[in-house]
């Protein structure tokens, strides 16, 4: 991903968010690789976490022939399926009231996770739907526990066209809970659902194993650019790339206070610039005194340190040290160098709600390398 450097007396003041939806699908490509022969499947949740579902779904679908589509809302759904025509899209949080017309008319296919809701689509079936059964293995979040799967009639079961759960700890390759969670999943399968096709993972769970991959893998993150398995290396490319221009430079004297509440203050002489991203853009406040900015002048790149309170709308950097820097010139936040995985360990966070939050400002140039 190309870092934009702006020549002297260009001014810009607005941040620069960058997909490349080329390294997305090459992305999901790798993933369907490496959970064979389990199918892969897209999650696109959360306007696919900030990045724009029906654009990221429609790359998948015509690049990638990617099929299968995971949603959390079925209003979800209806903004991509415009793009993805023939898909079959999986609604996570189910079917009530308010999403029952929207399933009529596109034929979404539900996620079950609860006696009161299968209880509702016994009353307002709709024909040509078998919808999913969500399981409860070891999470304690949605799904039927036990007892509620012991009261489901031969008829009951026989309803679903899958059976899915959720593992709780496969970021971390060793724990305990994905036995756990595999043993408990493999029991109710066999019990209650012998005959019908399961998904367990997520895209943690892709790197655990055949035995983890099952018929369907929901692949989310990692398709991302997030690292889904921290214990290896990064198998999959940055698609982000997070830019901001330098509004000011300026010299802080020795002794001098930087931000809000004065947390920073100058032991020497410094040289800092003034850049135009804060936390109402989604940058974290966390990174105040912590986080960096990667600045890149004739192919190298150069560091420099957030100082100060991440305000509103600005931060502010040290770039006593590095030549060449003026106003008008960008510096990123998310590049191949300063990844998303990078800036949630500084901030203190996981990669997930970085991305998230950020995806979903409306300040943002927004920019697609297409497919």
């Amino acid at each position: 991903m190309n870092i934009f450097t702006r020549k002297e007396n260009k001014i810009f003041t607005t941040p620069v968010l960058e997909i490349d939806l080329k390294r997305l699908v090459e992305n999901y490509r790798l993933l369907t690789k490496i959970i064979a022969p389990a199918k892969p499947s897209a999650v696109v949740k959360d306007d696919a976490y900030g990045l724009n579902a029906a654009v990221v779904a429609k790359a998948l679908y015509e690049k990638a022939d990617c099929r299968n589509f995971w949603v959390a809302h079925a209003l979800e759904a209806e903004r991509i399926i415009e793009g993805v025509p023939d898909a079959e899209i999986y609604v996570l949080q189910g079917i009530g009231v308010d999403s029952l017309e929207l399933f009529r008319q596109h034929k979404f296919i539900p996620v079950i996770s609860s006696p009161e809701m299968l209880k509702f689509w016994k009353k307002h079936k709709i024909e040509g739907i078998k919808p999913v059964i969500h399981v409860e293995t070891g999470l304690n979040r949605l799904g039927f526990r036990e007892p509620d799967l012991q009261k489901l009639s031969a008829k009951d079961r026989q309803m679903f066209s899958m059976v899915m759960s959720h593992l709780a700890c496969a970021d971390e390759k060793d724990h305990f809970m994905n036995a756990h969670q595999l043993e408990n999943f493999t029991r109710i399968r066999k019990r209650y659902f012998a005959d019908l096709p399961a998904s367990l993972s997520a895209s943690d769970g892709a790197f655990l194993g055949e035995e983890f991959c099952c018929d369907m893998v929901r692949l989310g993150a990692a398709m991302y650019g997030i690292n889904t398995a921290p214990y290896r290396q990064n198998q999959m490319q940055n698609i982000i790339n997070l830019q901001a221009p330098i509004l000011q430079i300026a010299q802080l004297p020795k002794g001098d206070f930087v931000g809000y509440s004065a947390t920073y203050r100058a032991t020497t002489d410094r040289t800092i610039a003034i850049v135009s991203i804060g936390y109402g853009d989604g940058c974290p406040r966390s990174l105040s005194n912590v986080g960096k900015v990667i600045f890149k002048i004739d192919g190298k790149c150069h560091e420099a340190r957030i100082i100060g309170r991440v305000s509103m709308d600005n931060i502010i950097c040290d770039i006593t040290d590095i030549e060449g820097l003026s106003v008008g010139m960008f510096g990123s936040l998310i590049c191949d160098e300063y990844t998303l995985d990078d800036i949630a360990r500084d901030a203190g966070t996981i990669s997930y709600e970085i991305l998230s939050r950020l995806g979903k400002n409306t300040r943002f140039i927004r920019r697609y390398i297409p497919a």
